[in-house]
């Protein structure tokens, strides 16, 4: 089902300022954890490490996800989409993945009014 394997850098759509959203999902529960950004330095961490590497966009700097929080991210498996500009990697969490110390970053609910009720 999902045996196409993509060559990494030239299968990928960056954007301009050289990055890429990476949708980061529990590869056991499919919760979805995090959405974060990857450059091509971070993606070559990754892939080469096997946890987590990110580019944080308001720190202008490369960061390894658990690095100070021993909550890394051992990564089972990577895919992208069909447009080649997301990337989907499966992680085993060492722990939460939010900052706030949630399992997930999308822990908050919004409401949605129901049009015609």
């Amino acid at each position: 089902m999902f045996s196409q394997p993509v060559s990494v850098i030239s299968g990928l759509k960056f954007d301009e300022k050289g990055l890429i959203t990476a949708v980061i999902q529990h590869h056991q529960t499919r919760d979805v954890l995090m959405v974060a950004w990857m450059n091509a330095e971070s993606l070559r961490l990754t892939q080469e490490t096997g946890e987590t590497h990110f580019w944080s966009r308001s720190r202008q700097e490369l960061w390894h996800k658990g690095a100070t929080s021993g909550n890394v991210q051992r990564v089972v498996d990577m895919r992208v989409d069909c447009d080649g500009d997301t990337l989907l990697l499966l992680v085993d969490p060492a722990g939460p993945a939010c900052h706030t110390g949630e399992m997930s970053c999308f822990y908050r609910r919004l409401e949605i009014e129901k049009l015609g009720d």
